[in-house]
């Protein structure tokens, strides 16, 4: 396994952490976890050198943190750091902060939660837990001795990202989605440079954008792959490609199969800053573009179209069609799209063809018709076409 610095903190952690969102389950029901297999496979994981776990309140509809609680016995709470998080979206007042940690503490069966994040945030979130009190009371938790550490994590834009970390000076750390394809979206390039430059330690999650990056390519990707000099898999090209980057601490995978946790923990004792060529970079460029190519819609993101009069967020509604397109995965798609921080009434029903956005948009889309094409597609069973 390979260690890499922590922020300002004096500790190494391990390259590649294991995110327990993703634990292998019984059956379809998310919340009925395979705990035999779940902690052979932590187990493992820790065994060789993974050093970081992360859960959360709401993984596995509250069964994460329980079940990672019994893989920490045995005496391998002592050989890693625990994060978890206080998810931000469904608190409704400050007396809300004590009752779910003192859940969680419960829930985990120990004395200290080493890094507690403040869950998901975004505008909305970050601004209701902020005024309500939310960094002074985490102080004091700090100063009972019930988390060692604070960080957030993050789904939002670039300006809101640097404003949550330049409105408190003891962040530790940062978690963004971030992977080949999203250098621009969410925090992006940018916001990792940003939090690297406060001295956070930047904790990557989805850096295979949710095992999209993990699957049989497209044959358009396919062929990309194909003209590399090195043969490696398609998740190992999305993994070293984060890991080469020497502002990122850790990368988070959530492993649903022991195997991938034996192969990713290869892939992750191969990894290093800057040990990629420039060859590589390029083909990784070629890579996203040609994914890109796969896209349906034209959008680039440039907003020119919000607010809409209405409330449709278009630019995230076409990114879940876009994303259920590319990588032929509308289960993906919908789970986007109907994740708490895209919230319904900003969805593409709300569409009323006013046709404001179609005098804005410079990629000249016919806007109200794709979000047709997106509500059909997220409320029917069959797949989006182009």
């Amino acid at each position: 396994m390979q260690y890499r610095k922590f922020g300002k903190l004096d500790w190494k952690v391990s390259a590649l952490g294991f995110g327990c969102m993703r634990l292998p389950v019984i059956g379809e029901d998310q919340s009925k976890i395979d705990e035999p297999l779940a902690i052979k496979m932590i187990r493992y994981a820790i065994d060789n050198g993974v050093n970081y776990l992360d859960s959360a309140y709401m993984y596995h509809n509250g069964n994460s943190e329980r079940v990672l609680s019994k893989a920490l016995k045995d005496g391998y709470r002592e050989k890693v750091k625990i994060a978890t998080k206080l998810p931000a979206m469904i608190i409704q007042k400050a007396e809300d902060f004590d009752r779910i940690l003192n859940d969680q503490i419960e829930k985990l069966n120990i004395g200290k939660i080493d890094f507690y994040l403040l869950h998901g945030l975004q505008k909305t979130s970050w601004t209701k837990v902020r005024d309500l009190g939310v960094l002074k009371w985490a102080e004091k938790q700090m100063a009972d001795g019930k988390i060692g550490r604070l960080g957030f994590s993050f789904h939002d834009k670039l300006p809101v990202f640097k404003e949550i970390i330049d409105s408190y000076d003891n962040w530790v750390l940062s978690q963004v989605q971030y992977n080949y394809m999203d250098i621009n979206n969410q925090a992006g390039r940018k916001g990792v440079e940003y939090a690297a430059s406060k001295g956070l330690a930047v904790v990557v999650m989805e850096p295979l954008r949710g095992g999209k990056l993990s699957k049989e390519p497209p044959p358009p990707v396919a062929k990309v792959w194909e003209t590399a000099h090195r043969k490696l898999t398609p998740a190992e090209w999305a993994f070293q490609w984060v890991w080469n980057q020497p502002e990122i601490s850790v990368a988070l995978s959530g492993m649903s199969l022991m195997e991938q946790v034996v192969q990713n923990i290869k892939t992750a004792g191969r990894s290093g800053p800057n040990t990629l060529s420039e060859q590589d970079l390029k083909l990784i460029e070629r890579a996203r573009k040609a994914y890109q190519g796969l896209t349906p819609i034209p959008c680039t993101d440039c907003k020119y179209c919000q607010p809409c009069p209405h409330g449709v967020d278009i630019p995230r509604c076409f990114q879940a069609y876009n994303d259920a397109t590319i990588y032929d995965d509308l289960t993906v798609g919908r789970r986007m799209y109907n994740a708490p921080f895209f919230k319904p009434e900003n969805h593409a029903d709300k569409c009323e063809e006013c046709g404001e956005c179609l005098e804005k948009c410079p990629q000249h889309i016919a806007i109200p018709d794709w979000l047709k094409k997106v509500d059909m597609a997220f409320k029917m069973d069959a797949p989006p076409r182009g």
